[in-house]
């Protein structure tokens, strides 16, 4: 993983994974916070959010950002914003190890990123966010789930 190189390709679109420290569950009973965290972030960088659906422990989302440089920076503002306002209210521990690292309590340290290189890609990957939900067996058919980008 020490050399994983990220890609910052302007124009180009970004499939993004982003998990709950140990999974936790958090985020659909947060709903509220979440996306007050999305537009806390929009406040500060330009982006488009293609598709996304929220998960309890995760979220999968295909952003555009105006500048490419600055999506590392767009999950930083989304994962901060959420956790300072989660924190205000419900206690959070971790190892003393990652707290020596300054790591968040709230979110894995990494997150999956991945270029939309063309049309079949940008498909596959807009059904795989449709379909999570699904996949865990949250919902029986997409459209039932309502935090998600997409409609019957």
């Amino acid at each position: 993983m020490a050399n994983y190189r990220r890609m910052f390709l302007d124009g180009y679109s970004y499939f993004m994974t982003v998990v709950t420290h140990r999974r936790k569950p958090i985020l659909i009973e947060h709903i509220d916070l979440m996306r007050k965290s999305f537009r806390e972030s929009k406040r500060y960088y330009n982006y488009r959010i293609d598709a996304i659906t929220v998960m309890p422990d995760h979220f999968h989302m295909i952003i555009t950002p105006y500048n490419a440089d600055e999506y590392p920076k767009i999950i930083k503002s989304i994962k901060y914003n959420f956790t300072k306002e989660y924190q205000r209210g419900h206690e959070v521990s971790q190892s003393f190890s990652r707290y020596r690292r300054k790591m968040q309590p709230v979110w894995q340290k990494r997150y999956y990123e991945h270029v939309i290189r063309d049309e079949k890609d940008w498909e596959g990957k807009i059904n795989y966010i449709k379909h999570n939900p699904v996949k865990h067996g949250l919902v029986e058919i997409w459209s039932e789930w309502e935090y998600s980008s997409f409609k019957s």
